[in-house]
């Protein structure tokens, strides 16, 4: 099957052009949607203590996406609990740790990021050991995060402070596209919910980290472009591979 038309589950790049989807564009000569198929909703402050969660006893916090950072600091004020400017920070990127910018005075602040998974944060974490960290999260947690946490025994509390709702996405035709692409559990609950009858068929199905690949595989459905991995650590060059791979082998078989 010629690969022409791509979704990719997530808001539109502000520039696309200088993404990694705008070089596969133009490189395969593809046209690639985005789609956002997912909501964030901040759970609010009555529920978050209904749920026995706290933002006391902590001395720093993980945080694993601007989602996270900014339901960090509205849930905090809707509590009106003062953040401690000794309050550490553990971001998952150099990047979320600068959105930190938006909130704190971040000079000031102790915040230390890794470069862009979990594992590589999760070695600055083993040489903070003695901090007690909180980890606000959605109701869909990562749970290979949680999973490593226990492993290496870091002193955290999961307070769940935003959840993932399905997007109304009743005027999309799911169907005309060769590929869908996902990045979390929540992503695939939102397709199965605005297409309750969807089949994938010959629809090639691309999945970024191991929950998302195992929600697919818990809904029956194929992960055809799995990722990351070794050789591609990103899901864009996840489908550079697969789509180079499959031309040359068209190519092999056109020669026979």
């Amino acid at each position: 099957m010629k690969i022409k038309n791509i979704l990719v589950s997530q808001p539109k790049p502000a520039d696309i052009s200088r993404s990694p989807y705008g070089e596969l564009s133009e490189k395969f000569n593809l046209n690639i949607d985005f789609r956002k198929f997912i909501t964030i909703e901040g759970i609010s402050a009555q529920e978050f203590r209904m749920n026995k969660n706290s933002l006391n006893g902590h001395t720093a916090v993980i945080l694993t996406s601007r989602h996270a950072v900014d339901h960090f600091f509205r849930i905090a004020k809707e509590l009106r609990k003062e953040i401690p400017d000794s309050l550490k920070y553990f971001c998952i990127s150099e990047s979320t740790a600068y959105y930190l910018q938006k909130y704190v005075q971040y000079r000031k602040r102790k915040i230390f990021f890794g470069k862009q998974n979990f594992q590589d944060l999760l070695e600055i974490l083993k040489k903070h050991r003695d901090e007690t960290f909180l980890v606000p999260s959605s109701d869909v947690p990562n749970q290979t995060m949680f999973k490593l946490l226990n492993k290496e025994k870091i002193n955290y509390t999961q307070g769940v402070i935003y959840r993932t709702v399905p997007s109304d996405l009743s005027d999309l035709d799911i169907k005309k596209y060769d590929m869908l692409i996902f990045f979390s559990p929540g992503g695939i609950n939102s397709l199965l919910t605005n297409f309750p009858d969807y089949e994938q068929g010959d629809q090639l199905i691309a999945a970024f980290g191991p929950s998302t690949n195992k929600a697919l595989k818990d809904a029956g459905l194929t992960v055809n472009i799995p990722a990351p991995t070794q050789a591609a650590p990103s899901m864009a060059m996840a489908i550079d591979h697969y789509i180079t791979e499959k031309e040359r082998e068209r190519r092999r078989r056109s020669r026979k």
